[in-house]
């Protein structure tokens, strides 16, 4: 039975792969073999050797431009032209996605919104799924059609449900492209078609990436192998080989045309780290996915979160100054997970930097320092050092209250 199982997922998978509803991004390619069921090879595995090393210098990428980043730190483990500004292609999506997610969580728009095509959304090329113009899909499926077909058409109606148009859409995702402090990007659409004075980096691939996978609703949908449309009239099969090969893999976009040649972001999740690898302009799909699995091999075997606990070290109390109190307890507050390389743990070092004495009033919860590890002169996490209780002033009145009450006491 689990034989004829897994025939049945192998003709099915060159079934979709021939299939009009699954068109490549690169709109002049002729549709690529990139479906593999369950029990076949790994189709950019068998092509590219993937070297795992432990140092970033000896990583070699193919790709004209790379980035690998920790989510939580933002830390670059590797960077190649970080900087160089290139075509992103459908990688563009990612920043529609994000302000999709942002309108949802706000709840600007929901999931079963419907949405009507437009003449311009149907016209987009490249990817799609077909909308008709008047066609109607909820928020739902047209996210799903983006995250795993990279519809332009898909992309384009979502922009035109938040903002109006494509063009008043596109002023969105450069604002939000500069709130995020991503300087070397321009958006001109918002699905990726390659046009003048549209480009982005891979850095700033990366940080928009960290934002939108903030986001635990996106991976719902850039999760996803294989899934339909239309009641079933439309299949899906995700765009990125990554989903279905790479343990862990949790999105994020792929992202090809002529200009912008073999692009993705690629992110991945293990031992309770996010890695994103991002690869601009790879020679060919398989290239770019080889050169985005070396990165996260790289990453998941050299570096770790390690959780540091703040209450174990010991912080001497501060005095205050004309208070109430002679001096004021400190804490410190919890911080995120550390990244550190693996095998370092034993060389964090915690440094304690308070002043001697703080003049009163002091507030409750007040910062009055930090607590910074480092693992040399490298910073890897700080956490700010606060007041556990608020002291006053003391004042004239105050002071000869006290003075009678020592008197009584006499």
């Amino acid at each position: 039975m689990k034989r004829v199982t897994k025939i049945l997922l192998m003709l099915l998978a060159v079934l979709l792969t021939a299939a009009p509803c699954v068109a490549e991004e690169r709109a002049t390619a002729p549709v690529a073999t990139e479906y593999m069921s369950e029990g076949m090879y790994d189709p950019f595995e068998s092509q590219t050797v993937v070297e795992t090393v432990a140092d970033a210098s000896a990583l070699t990428v193919s790709a004209t431009a790379a980035v690998l980043m920790e989510r939580v730190s933002g830390k670059i483990l590797y960077e190649k032209n970080p900087d160089e500004q290139r075509p992103p292609a459908s990688i563009t999506k990612i920043m529609t996605l994000l302000l999709t997610m942002e309108a949802i969580e706000s709840g600007k728009i929901a999931l079963t919104d419907r949405v009507v095509a437009s003449a311009h959304a149907c016209h987009m090329g490249g990817s799609q799924i077909w909308l008709e113009e008047g066609e109607a899909m909820t928020v739902d499926d047209l996210l799903k059609a983006v995250c795993v077909a990279s519809a332009n058409d898909a992309a384009v109606a979502l922009g035109e449900h938040l903002a109006g148009s494509e063009e008043a859409f596109v002023v969105q995702m450069n604002q939000r492209a500069k709130q995020l402090g991503m300087e070397n990007t321009n958006f001109v659409n918002c699905c990726g078609l390659d046009a003048e004075n549209h480009y982005t980096t891979a850095r700033d691939i990366a940080i928009m990436s960290r934002e939108l996978i903030a986001h635990p609703l996106i991976t719902e949908y850039s999760t996803i192998w294989m899934d339909s449309l239309r009641d079933g009239k439309t299949e899906l099969v995700n765009t990125n080989k990554l989903v279905r090969f790479y343990e862990g893999a949790t999105g994020l976009k792929t992202g090809t045309t002529d200009d912008a040649g073999y692009c993705v972001s690629a992110t991945a999740q293990k031992g309770g780290m996010d890695l994103i690898a991002v690869v601009l302009d790879g020679a060919t799909s398989d290239k770019r996915f080889a050169d985005a699995k070396a990165l996260l091999n790289f990453g998941f075997a050299n570096w770790t979160l390690t959780k540091v606990d703040t209450g174990e070290t010991i912080l001497p109390s501060v005095a205050v100054v004309g208070g109430t109190a002679r001096q004021v307890t400190v804490s410190a507050t919890s911080i995120d997970p550390v990244l550190i390389k693996k095998g370092t743990d034993a060389e964090v070092q915690a440094t304690v930097e308070l002043p001697e004495s703080v003049d009163a009033p002091v507030a409750a919860g007040q910062r009055l320092g930090t607590l910074t590890y480092r693992i040399g002169e490298t910073v890897v996490g700080e956490a700010p050092i606060l007041a556990e209780e608020g002291v006053s002033r003391v004042t004239f009145p105050l002071a000869m209250k006290k003075i009678l009450q020592q008197l009584i006491k006499l």
